[in-house]
């Protein structure tokens, strides 16, 4: 059990969590919730022991792995399967330890482990991973360096779960992610066997992977029961009866200090004014309920809606490379009050199409038709990095109404969310949901006909999100929306575009639906609850979706290694004397060269399958 025993933790000389308790059972998948710079993240660093605490303890199973997404991506030469495997620490030991080992009981010892943990079956249940978060099998043999720092954290995330610690310490895992991605990992996440706690403000994973929500607030931790929709009827219900209670003890405490104040003078009634100046004493305050509402995310009315279609794209192709288009016969309409949002993994397409529709990229053939005074709003999360961070919000309101009054533009500052003093500060000091709400502020500022959103969700938390959805649902004009966020999809859509295959297709379902043929593709079976992980909790094996020739290499390979760990346990097996002299060495061995047998007899049947697809093929 992970038990935090009445814990403070102060930084830079501000409490973050103060005298605050909280167990959680072995094998429970906690959602943490709170809102962004309460400390969620800091308390990680404490658990994992890279913070000290103020006071109180945190005790952990001496036995738990802890696990969680590195901050840094990996790099280098090594292939990405290689660097998922390796995160295995003590499956890369043993077979390490086991080309070199002689002593016979040594070797019983390492093949009995590596049976236990289904050693034999790691590359295929990396693979599966690594094929679950968007990496194909071409990608899987590529090196780590060839890839991109987005595309390299997916591979951290990919590593961590595949070493699938006791403990898995997931800070925000989506944010790397597409639709697609995060569809997967919620999947992966709700079926992990031992200990997770993730941070996310998404509500669809916080409903389909966690059965507990770990809350952060005002310093305090309060566990709940059930996914994130119970968690919002237990905190409702919980505040409507502080906020009750509170009343009935304002009232009480009035009363009270009406007959103090009225009788303290009186001889008569001093005992009884007393009485009840005790009772005020002893009478413990109610926190008081702190008002929480979220700034509101307000998108400005076009001054003119035009008449559709507002866009009409006509076999178009487009790209980077005239020789090679990315997308390819593109034939569209957007019309003036269209909800849409694209599916389709990461670089197949999706950025591409946003940058066509906003005249940021020309199209290499077909025709591009614009209503007339066209005017899009373009929300693009990279564009964060390009704000000036010297200024304010007030200065880049600024620049977009140089001859307007001070009292104008302090105004247009506050209508975005920055009002008073919050105008003033420099973006260098804001997080990074405020920045995105700055972003969203300055992308519509002008009061556009169409938004194009893509990601517009990375920094902000739950109740921004649910504003956020709100403003899209106000607009009255078109909104174009690229988002791994389902409930934000979900909310807000009416119309699902498939990117992928060099096409863009609609998409006749809904977001169930297509979350079915996504897990479907990445072989994870839709209707299964068995364990996830490593080889210690014996999963199902997936399918690598590799060819034919190359499972058959692989089982090859496989059958020599297999065969050459059998024969060295017979040699031990061979010792004169072995089964009367020490008759438990023995019983290891003889369950040892079982286990490698049972591996053994697993690659020669899929040498065969393999064997047998290849011959089809080639016939």
């Amino acid at each position: 059990m992970l038990s935090l025993t009445d814990i403070s933790i102060r930084i830079a000389g501000r409490l973050l969590i103060d005298n605050s308790s909280v167990q959680i059972v072995p094998g429970a998948r906690v959602g943490f919730v709170g809102r962004n710079g309460v400390g969620k993240s800091t308390l990680f660093h404490a658990i994992r022991g890279d913070l000290p605490l103020e006071s109180g303890s945190i005790s952990i199973p001496p036995r738990w792995r802890i696990g969680s997404l590195a901050q840094e991506a990996p790099d280098g030469p090594e292939s990405l399967l290689n660097v998922v495997l390796k995160a295995d620490l003590e499956r890369e030991a043993l077979l390490h330890e086991a080309e070199t080992a002689q002593d016979p009981v040594r070797i019983a010892d390492i093949q009995t482990r590596l049976v236990d943990i289904d050693a034999h079956s790691a590359p295929a249940r990396a693979a599966a991973i690594l094929s679950g978060l968007g990496f194909s099998t071409t990608d899987q043999a590529r090196s780590c360096s060839e890839f991109s720092g987005g595309w390299r954290m997916r591979v951290a995330l990919a590593a961590t779960l595949f070493a699938a610690p006791d403990l898995l310490l997931l800070d925000e895992p989506t944010n790397y992610l597409d639709l697609e991605g995060t569809l997967w990992l919620e999947d992966h996440l709700a079926k992990y066997p031992r200990t997770v706690i993730v941070i996310s403000h998404d509500r669809d994973l916080l409903d389909t992977s966690v059965d507990q929500i770990l809350r952060l607030d005002r310093g305090k931790l309060t566990l709940y029961k059930g996914a994130y929709s119970s968690f919002e009827e237990q905190r409702a219900t919980r505040e409507m009866l502080d906020a009750r209670h509170a009343k009935r003890q304002a009232d009480e405490r009035k009363r009270l200090q009406a007959f103090v104040n009225r009788f303290k003078a009186k001889a008569s009634k001093a005992r009884q004014a007393q009485s009840r100046v005790k009772m005020l004493e002893r009478m413990k305050p109610v926190p008081a309920l702190v008002t929480q509402d979220v700034h509101e995310i307000l998108f400005p009315t076009p001054e003119k809606m035009l008449s559709p279609p507002i866009i009409a794209v006509d076999n178009v192709s487009v790209g980077y490379d005239p020789k090679r288009p990315v997308l390819n016969r593109v034939t569209l309409r957007i019309d003036t009050d269209d909800r849409i949002a694209l599916l389709g993994s990461n670089g197949n397409g999706k950025s591409t199409l946003v940058k066509l529709l906003a005249n940021k990229l020309p199209p290499f053939s077909g025709q591009v038709t614009r209503a007339e005074k066209l005017a899009i709003g373009y929300f693009a999360q990279h564009q964060v990095d390009e704000l000036n961070l010297d200024g304010s919000a007030y200065d880049h309101v600024r620049r977009l109404m140089p001859d307007a009054p001070e009292t104008r533009v302090r105004g247009r500052t506050g209508a975005i969310g920055f009002s008073g003093k919050a105008g003033d500060t420099l973006v260098r000091s804001l997080s990074g949901g405020e920045k995105a709400r700055l972003l969203l502020g300055l992308a519509t500022f002008f009061g556009p006909n169409m938004i194009i959103l893509d990601e517009p969700t990375n920094h902000l938390d739950i109740d921004s999100r649910a504003a956020l959805a709100e403003a899209i649902n106000e607009f009255p004009g078109a909104v174009i929306m690229v988002s791994h966020d389902r409930y934000l999809i979900e909310a807000c859509a009416d119309q699902l575009w498939v990117v992928a295959d060099h096409a863009v297709k609609i998409y006749d379902g809904d977001l169930d639906d297509y979350r079915r043929m996504v897990l479907s593709a990445r072989g994870t079976p839709t209707d299964s609850r068995n364990s996830a992980g490593n080889g210690r909790d014996k999963p199902q094996r997936a399918r690598s979706g590799k060819s034919p020739k190359q499972r058959i290499s692989e089982a090859e390979a496989e059958i020599t290694r297999i065969t050459e760990i059998i024969a060295k346990i017979d040699t031990a097996l061979a010792l004169p004397d072995l089964f009367t002299r020490d008759p438990k060495q023995a019983a290891q061995l003889g369950k040892a060269r079982a286990g490698a047998a049972s591996a053994l007899a697993r690659a020669e049947e899929q040498w065969l399958e393999a064997s047998s697809q290849y011959d089809e093929a080639a016939g």
